[in-house]
C-alpha cells in the first residue's frame, strides 16, 4: 500500500445528519475498509428482546416484533458505557447491559388509532426512539417529527409489550447499523474507466467533477490509481455522524493493532520452534 502511511483528511460538510469528507494519499483497500467499518462495526443500541403480552391487532406477533426491533434508538451518550450482553455477569437483563422499553396502547374510540414510536417509553432518558428526541425539550418541534408507524388499531384492539434494547453492531444485524447510507466515490470523471457507460453523455455528473461543462468524462488514464476518496456518511439518528466516523476509525485501528500483536506472537513462536 504505497500511500497508506501519509493520508490527509478534509471535512467539507458537517450537519446533524451527515458528514462529507475527502481522504487523499491512501490506498483503495484502506479507504474501502473504512467504508465497511462505518456500516458493520460501529456499536449502537437496538431492541433485541421483546415479550408481547397482548396483541389483538391485524399484525401477528413476529411482524410487530420485527418492526419494533428496527426502530433506531439514541445511543450517543451511553453506548460506550454499556457492556455487550454476552460479556455481562448478570443472569438475564440489568442496567449495565440493557435498557427496558414498554408500549401499552388500547384503542377506545371509533377513529383508527395509530401506534407509533412515540408510544414506546424508555426507562432510560438517554435511550429513546430517534423521533422522540424533542419530546421533552420542545414539544412544538416534536409535533413536526415523523413518528415511525408500527400498526393501526381499531376500537377494542390493543397492543401491549415489553422490550429490552442491547448493545450490538451491524455485522450481527442491520438494526445496529448506525448509518442510513454511506456513499463512496474515487473517480468522479471516470478517468480510470472502472465503469463503462453505454452513453456517457446521459450519465449524471458527480458533484466532485472537475471537467468542463461540455465534457462528459475525462480522458482515459491507463496509469492512474485511486488516491482521492469522497465520502458522505449519513446517520440514521442513533449516533451523530462525527461519532460514527471517529468510532469506526478507533475500531479499525484496534483491529490492525491486534493483528500486529498476533503476528508478532506467531513470528516469535516460529523462531522458538526452529531453535
Amino acid at each position: 500500500m504505497p500511500y497508506a502511511n501519509q493520508p490527509t483528511v478534509k471535512i467539507t460538510e458537517l450537519t446533524d445528519e451527515n458528514v462529507k469528507f475527502v481522504i487523499e494519499n491512501t490506498d483503495l483497500a484502506v479507504a474501502n475498509s473504512i467504508r465497511r467499518v462505518f456500516m458493520s462495526e460501529v456499536a449502537t443500541i437496538a431492541i433485541d428482546w421483546i415479550q408481547i403480552d397482548a396483541n389483538s391487532s391485524v399484525l401477528h406477533d413476529e411482524f410487530i416484533a420485527h418492526r419494533v426491533g428496527l426502530i433506531p434508538l439514541t445511543s450517543d451518550d451511553i453506548v460506550d458505557k454499556m457492556q455487550y450482553s454476552r460479556d455481562c455477569t448478570c443472569d438475564d437483563f440489568c442496567p449495565e447491559c440493557s435498557v427496558e422499553l414498554t408500549l401499552d396502547v388500547r384503542c377506545t374510540e371509533d377513529q383508527t388509532r395509530q401506534v407509533t414510536s412515540h408510544d414506546l417509553l424508555s426507562t432510560n432518558p438517554r435511550v429513546i426512539p430517534v423521533t422522540s428526541k424533542s419530546r421533552d425539550s420542545d414539544p412544538n418541534d416534536y409535533a413536526e417529527q415523523e413518528n415511525i408507524l408500527l400498526v393501526k388499531l381499531r376500537k377494542g384492539q390493543e397492543l401491549r409489550l415489553r422490550a429490552y434494547a442491547k448493545k450490538g453492531f451491524g455485522k450481527e444485524h442491520a438494526k445496529w447499523n448506525p448509518t442510513a447510507g454511506v456513499s463512496f466515490e474515487y473517480d468522479p470523471d471516470n478517468a480510470l474507466r472502472h465503469t463503462v457507460y453505454p452513453r456517457p453523455e446521459e450519465w449524471p455528473k458527480s458533484e466532485y467533477s472537475e471537467i468542463e461543462e461540455d465534457e462528459v468524462q475525462a480522458p482515459y488514464d491507463p496509469n492512474g490509481k485511486p488516491e482521492r476518496f469522497y465520502y458522505n456518511v449519513e446517520s440514521c439518528g442513533s449516533l451523530r455522524p462525527e461519532t460514527i466516523v471517529m468510532s469506526a476509525l478507533a475500531v479499525l485501528k484496534k483491529k490492525l493493532s491486534d493483528l500486529q500483536t498476533q503476528l508478532s506472537h506467531e513470528i516469535q513462536s516460529d523462531v522458538l520452534t526452529i531453535n
